[in-house]
């Protein structure tokens, strides 16, 4: 077994390690109790405050009306992973949602006008924030 590279701050590692991965999996749980895991691509990241675009058609939007607690798994090419445990809501500030709009080409191009009825963009409120090393085997906890 390797032996896993000494974290001194978890905080810059777990950082780090959402910068490489890019795309989370994001965990909810359908109305009859079975956890549902997907691929998302946040549209906007503030250190441990992660924005998901999301068409109100997608199952992931009933899930979280029914229990908007949710929790992101990011695991990057060396296996480092963070996994952030939040509680998602819907972004209803204009600026917000204008600001994420301009920066992303993909939503633009895919749904025409930031006011499409079919999107939504979801704040993953981070309750706790969790950094495990490859082979580590031992979770570090983040501070918020």
């Amino acid at each position: 077994m390797p032996t896993p590279a000494p974290v001194t701050d978890p905080r810059a590692a777990a950082l780090d390690t959402i910068k490489r991965a890019k795309f989370p999996m994001l965990a909810t749980v359908d109305p009859a109790g079975q956890p549902r895991v997907r691929p998302v691509s946040p549209v906007r990241t503030e250190e441990f405050v992660i924005f998901v675009a999301n068409l109100r058609r997608y199952g992931k939007t009933a899930e979280l009306a029914a229990n908007s607690r949710c929790e992101l798994c990011y695991l990057d090419e060396q296996h480092d992973q963070v996994r952030i445990t939040a509680t998602a809501e819907a972004v209803n500030d204009r600026a917000v949602l204008d600001a994420i709009w301009e920066s992303n080409p993909l939503l633009r191009r895919y749904l025409g006008t930031p006011d499409n009825p079919e999107l939504i963009i979801y704040r993953m409120r981070p309750e706790r924030v969790r950094f495990m090393r490859e082979w580590a085997l031992d979770y570090f906890e983040v501070a918020l």
